[in-house]
């Protein structure tokens, strides 16, 4: 099958986010699947030097219309490192060479040309396509960025390249959070007719919605796991375009997302002081904690249980519940590390703490990889208290490292986390603790019910083997995207 990937960020080209992991990690999942795979991103120029990739030019330079403008693009080559994957990079300086990929990284506000960056991205996208002659079975686009893909290529590119219309369309929702939704004036910009600015297409609340196209116009439409794709019906996670999204029910799948098991696996995990696996992760998790005790200048002991977060800082990800339980918590003989950065309340939060509680708390502001490594590695339990969580990678991080997770059962948290009770415990499926509602004394329950579960080395020791025995790899999402593409070219073809 060939299949083309759009994606406004990609790993190890450019990243903010999960986004990124997915673009990057999928492409090669496929491809080792034995899929032609080629994946369009922007160049991001700053971004690209870091990874030390080399590029070419392909072909020559061509213009693409924007309202009554134009804008010239010159398309590079590459290939992904490590994997039989093309990448297609869609190089316009004046849109993409910047010091951030959406938003000002100074000022952290959206790039007011938002619009015009990613409406002619998803254009030159499908002129690569084009003019390369990929002849693809299957076009798959991720999020606002490029869900415009979905109605130029079912009104226009259809019409103009015959080996695209029996292509089939996935449109992939991350997170409903983030819809593109901008004033009507952006509309002639998309190169389609006012007659599609309306309820039933782009008009969505009195403005443009690039998201409410995608899915009106996808072939099939998917999100990063079973429960979420419930989720965004409702009106609490739709953010209002649940209506939409009832209407094309039949046609949403939620496939959970795996993970890079060559970054994320502490078999061989390079950022590590000690490699360990099932056999050893006695040792080598002790080794673990005791290093990133030592790098955070925490007291060494092994008898403390160890609680890590690394996370965007936001009312998202439950730093509100955090912030009511920390007291009861730090009562407790533990040890806390927070690494990330977000919203400044948050990031307060997380120092105040520290302050307050130098043997037992830090927080490190920013984000360091390595760090981030040897947290899921060296923590004995993970904290993803998450409002909502459309897929979540951490968790699973965490459980492949036998770092146990305490989630709010939302989203894919609720898909991969089997939270512990007296059933699960005695079949042997518990991998970590889990509670229902976004309530504080909710999270403290299973906090509580964590930490005295931890005195109990074996009944711990079980917890952690049956979330490193689970399957989190890229392998098994990437067939089941494969199921999702052969029906949406079946119903294409019929």
């Amino acid at each position: 099958m060939r299949i083309v990937q759009v994606c406004s960020e990609a790993v190890p080209f450019a990243k903010t986010g999960g986004l990124a992991d997915v673009g990057g990690a999928l492409s090669k999942a496929l491809a080792e699947l034995g899929h032609e795979v080629t994946l369009i991103l922007p160049l991001y120029s700053q971004f690209l030097a870091k990874s030390g990739v080399a590029i070419e030019p392909i072909g020559e330079a061509f213009e693409i219309p924007l309202g009554d403008q134009s804008v010239r693009i010159q398309l590079q080559r590459t290939q992904m490192p490590g994997s039989r994957v093309d990448v297609v990079l869609v190089d316009q300086p004046e849109f993409y060479d910047r010091g951030g990929l959406y938003q000002d990284p100074t000022t952290k506000a959206d790039f007011s040309d938002n619009p015009e960056r990613f409406i002619a991205f998803s254009r030159a996208a499908l002129e690569a396509v084009s003019r390369l002659k990929l002849k693809p079975d299957v076009i798959q686009a991720h999020d606002w960025q490029t869900a415009l893909v979905m109605p130029l290529l079912e009104t226009q590119f259809r019409q103009w390249v015959p080996d695209l219309r029996r292509t089939a369309a996935i449109m992939t929702l991350h997170n409903m959070t983030f819809q593109g939704a901008y004033s009507s004036d952006v509309m002639p910009l998309t190169g389609l007719g006012w007659e599609f600015y309306n309820w039933k297409q782009f008009e969505c609340w009195g403005r443009v919605n690039f998201l409410k196209a995608g899915i009106i116009f996808a072939d099939q439409l998917c999100t990063v796991s079973p429960t979420y794709s419930r989720e965004i019906q409702t009106a609490e996670f739709g953010h209002g375009l649940d209506g939409v999204l009832r209407d094309r029910s039949a046609d949403l799948t939620g496939i959970l997302n795996g993970i890079d098991s060559q970054e994320w696996s502490p078999s061989v995990d390079p950022h590590l002081p000690a490699r360990y696996g099932l056999e050893s992760l006695e040792t080598g998790k002790s080794t673990c904690k005791r290093a990133l005790q030592e790098r955070l200048q925490l007291p060494v002991r092994a008898d403390a249980p160890l609680l890590g977060m690394v996370s965007r800082m936001s009312w998202q990800k439950g730093f509100d519940l955090i912030g009511v339980c920390a007291s009861r918590l730090l009562e407790r003989d533990v040890q806390v590390v927070f690494l990330g950065n977000g919203q400044p309340e948050y990031e307060d939060l997380c120092r105040h703490l520290a302050s307050a509680h130098p043997n037992k708390v830090r927080a490190v502001i920013g984000y360091d990889e390595a760090l981030a490594h040897l947290i899921e590695a060296g923590s004995d339990m993970f904290l993803m208290p998450s409002k909502f969580e459309p897929c979540g990678l951490n968790q699973m991080y965490s459980m492949a490292y036998g770092t146990l997770p305490v989630v709010r059962a939302t989203g894919g948290l609720a898909d991969s986390v089997v939270g512990a009770t007296p059933e699960t415990m005695n079949d042997g499926t518990a991998t970590g603790f889990s509670f229902r509602d976004h309530d504080p004394d909710q999270l403290w329950q299973q906090l509580d019910g964590a930490l005295k579960l931890f005195a109990d080395k074996p009944a711990w020791r079980r917890l952690q083997r049956a979330g490193m025995s689970r399957d989190w790899s890229w392998n098994r999402s990437a067939r089941e995207y494969v199921s999702l593409y052969e029906k949406a070219l079946a119903r294409r073809r019929e």
